[in-house]
């Protein structure tokens, strides 16, 4: 296979995203795949969608990514009372000077943990919408930039769980992957336990890379070569979702440009310059599932996404890249 120069640094890449994803193991520990999946959006500029049942540590892993990079993050809790204020700001009317001024909200930071995203009504999350696909904010006719660097993590439960509002779809579809980190295995949540026994190890947690590290892997994710028989290769496995019985409503061409842009940075966490099938097919559920909409003849429960998802990667002849 034939490929173009690059000027990427793979060895300094493999090393700089190793000790990101090793800082964050020091306090989620056993869940290094969801890890690596949390690391791909952020060097693909892309936001995150954690998806589980409480206590197994979904705000532990966006904080935790948070604190290994130097750069601000905040968090906010969303509740039901939430309102879009909250999320993004307002304008404040001052006695002394007579005029308005913009009070920035949480969202004016690096990191936004948003904490439990679907207990907060549907207006109260549809004020993310604007800031994650346009890295601005909006008031009184006014737009406001975000930080060049600018992350939702956004953790949510069950939607069946009570006292939640399921996601609208358009923001479903901004998160650009979404992933869950399920039961640890009896050993790792013994480690947990012994881990905590003074104090949270996030407390301890400093941050191992820079603004500078970011910006320079993404730089390289760009640069990642892709054959044209491996886009074919992915744009077959997204359009296949648009032409099934149980899915009512597939994926669109922001999930293709999500599933190429996963398999560039996958490949450059693994130390290649170059995008395999195997790194596609490991990118397919996280960035496709949640952009799958089920036709409510067919049970989510037995047949979840990722199953179907599964069946279709199985369907289509995977290619052969020679040298």
């Amino acid at each position: 296979m034939s490929t173009t120069q690059h000027n990427i640094d793979l060895a300094w890449s493999k090393a700089t995203i190793s000790r990101l994803v090793k800082n964050v193991e020091k306090v989620l520990v056993g869940k290094h795949k969801v890890i690596e999946q949390a690391v791909v959006a952020l060097l693909c500029n892309g936001h995150v969608l954690l998806e589980d049942v409480p206590g197994v540590g979904k705000t532990v892993l966006a904080r935790a990514l948070a604190a290994s990079i130097d750069l601000h993050s905040s968090r906010l809790q969303f509740t039901p009372d939430l309102l879009p204020s909250d999320v993004i700001g307002s304008s404040v009317y001052s006695p002394k000077t007579g005029e308005f001024s913009f009070m920035p909200g949480p969202v004016f930071t690096n990191f936004l943990i948003a904490d439990e995203i679907n207990r907060a009504t549907p207006r109260s999350q549809s004020a993310l919408l604007e800031c994650m696909a346009e890295n601005r904010v909006s008031v009184d006719g006014k737009s406001h930039e975000l930080p060049v660097i600018f992350q939702v993590i956004a953790t949510q439960n069950p939607i069946e769980m009570q006292g939640t509002f399921p996601l609208p779809e358009a923001q479903l579809d901004r998160f650009f992957l979404k992933t869950g980190l399920g039961y640890p295995s009896l050993e790792d949540e013994i480690r947990v336990i012994d881990a905590q026994i003074e104090r949270h190890p996030l407390t301890n947690l400093g941050p191992v890379i820079s603004q500078e590290d970011i910006l320079r892997l993404r730089s390289y994710v760009q640069q990642i070569f892709v054959h044209a028989d491996i886009k074919q290769y992915l744009v077959k496995i997204v359009a296949a979702t648009r032409s099934r019985d149980d899915i009512a409503l597939g994926a669109g061409p922001r999930g293709s440009l999500a599933l190429a842009a996963a398999a560039r940075a996958y490949a450059l966490i693994r130390g290649q310059p170059y995008v395999d099938p195997q790194c596609v097919i490991d990118m397919v559920e996280p960035i496709l599932a949640h952009r799958l909409h089920l036709r409510a003849t067919f049970s989510a429960e037995a047949t979840p996404a990722s199953q179907i998802l599964e069946k279709i990667v199985k369907g289509i002849s995977v290619p052969v890249l020679r040298g």
